[in-house]
């Protein structure tokens, strides 16, 4: 493994706070987003829609790395440059999300395990033959009566650590994505204790497999009260929370930890990144980033309806939520913002 490349990769994806836009979503995910604001669910649509993110003029200032899908990581403009090239001409990092999906993990019902390991070293390679220089593996942990178990917990940090070392040696920078879901009555406490466990068993077994820290990203939640809780907090409290949990379970070696989104709105989501780094930021070891996907491209999305007549408004909604989260990695962003 040649250590140099990775760290030099991590490195560029946040310079000048860019964070990373994950655009990832699976044909049936994407097409549900379709569906929900009218937009016709085909291959062509889905590429037209992309088309309209890599060719939005400016976002490279504010987006250091791009997530792919499969399908995506293959299309190209209708002048048939590849999107890839695309990316890479606007000065963003093409990425790849490689795991196949959640399941229901066998014996632990309400749990689920991400899949996706078999034949990954090949993918892997082929997926850096195409551009990619980083990747992304999303585990899910939910939490509810009884639930997360240590079963669940340890599958999920197993998966993601032997993800994380095939990338390495394929040269690719692993965004290491363990979520602890949003859903449920659960307290910001609750969700803290759960996240705090679930990190300290992924670098656990991070270490077991030889993962080299400082080429590598980690993609977690915020720590956040369940979305049915009916206690929830102040931008304050929760910023708290969420960097005090992750001091006690991030090593420094980490370069950067660009949170998702989660299903926050666009709006929440810059608020609570801006709270973080305004409170703390000159007293971490690593970056606090961004790497979200409905909170940058939904108000864009809805203003794109699949027409081209709509295309150049999309993009400055999509610019627009790309800078606020970049202003938000420095403190600086505002609700004042939103009116410009």
């Amino acid at each position: 493994m040649n250590s140099r490349p990775l760290i030099e990769t991590a490195t560029r994806l946040f310079a000048n706070n860019k964070g990373l836009l994950a655009m990832d979503e699976s044909n049936g995910t994407c097409n549900k987003r379709f569906a929900a604001v009218g937009i016709p669910q085909t291959e062509e649509t889905r590429r037209a829609y992309r088309e309209l993110i890599v060719t939005t003029q400016g976002l490279g200032e504010s987006i250091g790395g791009a997530i792919l899908y499969d399908e995506t990581i293959r299309q190209q403009e209708r002048s048939g440059t590849p999107f890839v090239k695309a990316l890479i001409e606007a000065g963003i990092i093409p990425g790849i999300k490689v795991d196949t999906g959640a399941k229901e993990l066998a014996g632990h019902p309400g749990e689920k395990v991400t899949e996706g390991l078999d034949g990954l070293r090949d993918r892997l390679s082929e997926y850096y033959r195409l551009g990619a220089r980083f990747a992304k593996w999303r585990a899910v942990i939910a939490i509810g009566k009884g639930i997360p178990s240590r079963g669940c917990i340890e599958a999920n940090a197993q998966a993601l650590a032997r993800y994380a070392a095939l990338c390495q040696e394929a040269g690719l920078v692993p965004v290491v994505e363990p979520e602890v879901l949003m859903e449920g009555g659960h307290s910001l406490e609750r969700c803290s204790e759960v996240t705090e466990e679930v990190l300290q068993q992924v670098f656990c077994e991070l270490y077991t497999q030889r993962v080299m820290l400082e080429g590598m990203i980690l993609k977690p939640n915020m720590v956040l009260p369940g979305s049915a809780c009916p206690n929830q907090k102040a931008g304050e409290e929760i910023a708290d929370a969420t960097v005090n949990c992750l001091l006690r379970a991030v090593p420094a070696a980490v370069p950067a930890v660009a949170f998702l989104s989660g299903g926050q709105s666009a709006e929440l989501a810059s608020a609570r990144l801006n709270a973080m780094n305004l409170r703390f930021k000159s007293r971490l070891p690593w970056a606090l980033a961004f790497s979200f996907a409905r909170a940058i491209q939904q108000p864009a999305l809805e203003l794109w309806k699949g027409l081209d007549a709509n295309v150049s408004a999309a993009q400055s909604a999509l610019c627009h939520r790309a800078r606020c989260n970049q202003a938000a990695r420095s403190g600086q962003y505002s609700a004042a913002m939103e009116k410009n």
